[in-house]
């Protein structure tokens, strides 16, 4: 393939690069090719993509990473799937739709690569998001297809095992082929109904960035950034729904505070700890302004209520001053809306602080059973045993929440918890 190389970027940085790719271009590469080549042919594309990543991690170390990344991945995952087509002989109409495609020169396939790089996604995630596809399947369809997410991160993400991602992943592909589901964009209004998915998938999405599963990165902000873009872009596209603006809203103040959120040792720091300064203040003025748009509306939703409690964090100078009754009242609210057990378990941070730690322990304890893997539900439960002087309780929690720690961070904060615990008890043993 022709394009000059970056001759800087050779054996040490170009594995970073290939991983840098397969997170912002994987999904995109996937949705270009299935409008090229059609839905029937989605296993085959997912191979092509995967295919060309795989080649690029050997080639790049090799000959270093090329001029236009994007393209040289397009290109080879195109041009696998084209030569499986050609040695089984199937779809004969699709190659000769391609033929003129296939002889334009290289370089000249780049600009209209790029040129429809920036909306692709997008559009395949409303056709993945189909309703007639079934509304659990489509959430695993569109974070396997487009986010390159693996079983396991899905499988921690939807609270569903990994056996349960796979079999909701080949329901959706069946009702693919059943109901032969067009590549090409329907009208604007049709899609509405396709929004409180498109809305999951992004938020699912922005999570994994925000408080990522994955054990090297306790924050990976390409995933916000990426969730964030998507949903800059889908208010372009719904300008008076208000939950749209509610989520980009949320997204927007969460990831806000990415800055103080670990330690220059890479711990988490948690919110009443955090250096405020470090906010950034302008995403939080962006999204204080779509939080004041959307309740204007009068039609509040999940994605408003979340948004409206990251506003009330936001609008607090000191960590004394956070309207926690406020917040108390607004995850009542969410609850009424869309219960959950990690809806609960956030609102019973909100109560210890307004009613004292034996009022949060009291709601937290009935959880147990449905979040008995939950890291987060073991960490509160032992932080408010620690609070109310129940060491062994709390250590037996802590004990717990290390063991399901996602992250080194997550291990490393649940640490120190154990080590003041430790170190506590051996001052009160030489007394």
């Amino acid at each position: 393939m022709s394009g000059e190389r970056h001759c800087g970027e050779g054996l040490a940085s170009a594995p970073n690069v290939v991983e840098h790719y397969f997170r912002h271009e994987y999904g995109r590469l996937v949705a270009i090719l299935v409008r090229r080549l059609g839905l029937e042919h989605l296993d085959l594309i997912e191979d092509g993509a995967q295919g060309a990543l795989l080649a690029a991690l050997s080639e790049w170390v090799r000959s270093g990473v090329p001029e236009d990344p994007r393209a040289w991945l397009y290109q080879v995952a195109r041009n696998r799937v084209l030569e499986v087509l050609r040695n089984e002989r199937r779809r004969r109409e699709i190659l000769d739709a391609l033929a003129n495609d296939q002889e334009k020169d290289d370089e000249a396939m780049v600009p209209s690569f790029a040129g429809e790089v920036r909306d692709e996604l997008l559009r395949m995630l409303f056709i993945c998001c189909d309703d007639r596809i079934p509304y659990e399947a489509r959430l695993v369809l569109a974070l396997k297809t487009l986010c390159g997410f693996s079983a396991a991160e899905i499988s921690s993400r939807l609270f569903v095992s990994e056996a349960n991602v796979y079999k909701r992943l080949a329901r959706a592909r069946e009702r693919l082929r059943e109901v032969g589901i067009d590549t090409a964009t329907p009208p604007l209004e049709s899609l509405r109904s396709r929004l409180p998915s498109v809305h999951s998938v992004l938020y699912v999405l922005f999570n994994e960035g925000y408080l990522s599963t994955h054990a090297e990165q306790a924050i990976r902000a390409e995933l916000c950034e990426e969730a964030i873009r998507l949903g800059r872009l889908l208010l372009r596209l719904f300008q008076t729904e208000p939950e749209v603006m509610g989520l980009v809203a949320l997204m927007l103040l969460q990831h806000a505070r990415s800055a103080a959120r670990l330690d220059a040792d890479g711990a988490i720091v948690l919110m009443d700890d955090q250096d405020r300064t470090l906010w950034n203040r302008a995403m939080i003025a962006e999204g204080l302004a779509l939080v004041g748009k959307a309740m204007r509306h009068r039609r509040p939703g999940p994605y408003q209520i979340q948004a409206a409690i990251a506003a009330t964090h936001a609008r607090a100078a000191r960590p004394q001053d956070t309207d926690w009754a406020q917040i108390d009242a607004l995850y009542g609210a969410l609850e009424r809306q869309q219960p959950s057990p990690v809806v609960t378990l956030n609102r019973a941070v909100a109560v210890s602080k307004v009613s004292g730690p034996e009022a949060a322990l009291a709601m937290v304890e009935p959880l147990g059973e449905r979040l008995a893997g939950y890291f987060h539900f073991w960490g509160l439960k032992g932080a408010l045993n620690l609070q109310l002087g129940r060491d062994a309780q709390a250590r037996e929690a802590f004990d717990r929440a290390i063991a399901l720690a996602n992250t080194p961070a997550e291990a490393a904060h649940i640490r120190g918890h154990l080590d003041r615990l430790q170190n506590d008890h051996a001052a009160s043993a030489t007394r």
